[in-house]
């Protein structure tokens, strides 16, 4: 095992930043941390690297009990998100920094330093100051000397942060490839979900300190486990619903509520919320009674698919189509349709519609 976690407990004052996580990275793979600010993510992080002592539980490092060591002793190598570099030193200087303090053989430096100069693509930079890259490239060579020690583990937090939107996704592209080069066994800190998927082999999700779901990217995804975990990953409809007599109803009582086509026989009555997501809701053109329908209300193009706006009974729904389906049906605004749900997530609402809405708002998932 390259980390493991267990029971990892730390606060700050009356403030609890982690609360009992344990998570564990297997040799040679890659994890995503993944939450909101203020979710843990940073903090464990550097209890795992050393820069924090927590109040309760362990940390193991390949299998040996770390806990207790101080960072020097762990070898771990940690990139963040402000780069970090030293202005005076050029890119092979800033590269070479770690080995010169371990006091390596000259030759073994210079060997180590040229070899990272080309795995991060920045041959013929080694002269050059940081003030005269890029981001993106001042990035890489902060990775680059992550990498230099040949650290028992990597840990990257928010290394993208500070980039904009198109160097990101690049980087990130970039650093799934050289993670399948280097094979050191990683974690990735990270509050953009694209990011996490693309990258990590695993995703835990935290929220307030615990963890909420852990699994592989395509798991997090089609199957979240919580309405958290749902509602954080990817984009969801929240329709907020009821239930009565085995009937889940949605909508405004006003302009008429309509059933869901949700089995909910053995739940009690009660308030819930279902989840869908837009590329799981079907719209058709054809009309059938018992069939779910809106009105067309908004169209944008987003280049790879059509992000359609439906009314439901005074609920807003998000409907994504490819351009060719879209293109088929020819859809406009104002024009009705019926939809189904391909897939969906159902949950009691056990602290109300209301309490639920505001804490998805406070977080930054819905409007």
């Amino acid at each position: 095992m390259g980390i493991a976690v267990q029971n990892l407990t730390k606060r700050f004052g009356d403030f609890i930043a982690v609360d009992h996580v344990s998570f564990e990275v297997e040799q040679g793979k890659l994890v995503a941390l993944l939450g909101p600010s203020g979710s843990g993510k940073s903090t464990i992080l550097r209890i795992i690297a050393g820069l924090e002592e927590p109040d309760e539980g362990a940390v193991f490092l390949t299998g040996t009990d770390a806990t207790t060591w101080p960072t020097q002793k762990r070898n771990v190598g940690f990139v963040f998100q402000h780069y970090a570099l030293f202005k005076h030193m050029t890119v092979r200087k800033n590269i070479a920094f770690g080995l010169e303090v371990q006091k390596r053989p000259r030759d073994e430096i210079r060997a180590r330093v040229e070899e990272l100069l080309t795995l991060v693509k920045l041959d013929g930079y080694g002269e050059r100051y940081p003030s005269q890259l890029s981001g993106g490239q001042r990035q890489r060579v902060a990775l680059a000397r992550a990498l230099a020690p040949k650290p028992r583990v990597l840990l990257l937090d928010e290394p993208f942060g500070a980039l904009d939107a198109k160097v990101r996704q690049n980087l990130a592209a970039w650093l799934r490839d050289l993670h399948h080069q280097v094979q050191v066994t990683s974690i990735f800190v990270t509050h953009d979900q694209e990011e996490a998927i693309e990258i990590s082999d695993r995703i835990v999700v935290l929220n307030r300190g615990r963890v909420e779901q852990i699994g592989k990217p395509e798991e997090i995804y089609d199957r979240p486990m919580t309405k958290f975990v749902a509602s954080f990953i990817g984009h969801a409809n929240v329709i907020e619903a009821t239930v009565q007599g085995g009937r889940v109803l949605a909508g405004d009582p006003g302009l008429g509520r309509v059933e869901l086509p949700i089995a909910a026989d053995n739940l009690e009555s009660g308030e819930a919320v279902v989840l869908v997501r837009p590329e799981d809701i079907v719209l058709a053109a054809t009309m059938q009674n018992h069939d779910l329908r809106g009105v067309i209300v908004g169209i944008r193009y987003r280049g790879d698919v059509y992000e359609i706006t439906l009314e439901m009974s005074g609920i807003s729904l998000r409907v994504s189509e490819d351009k060719d389906r879209f293109n088929s049906e020819g859809w406009k605004l104002g024009q009705q349709a019926t939809l189904t749900f391909s897939r969906y997530k159902f949950f009691r609402a056990e602290e109300g519609h209301d309490a639920l809405r505001e804490r998805l708002r406070n977080l930054g998932y819905i409007e």
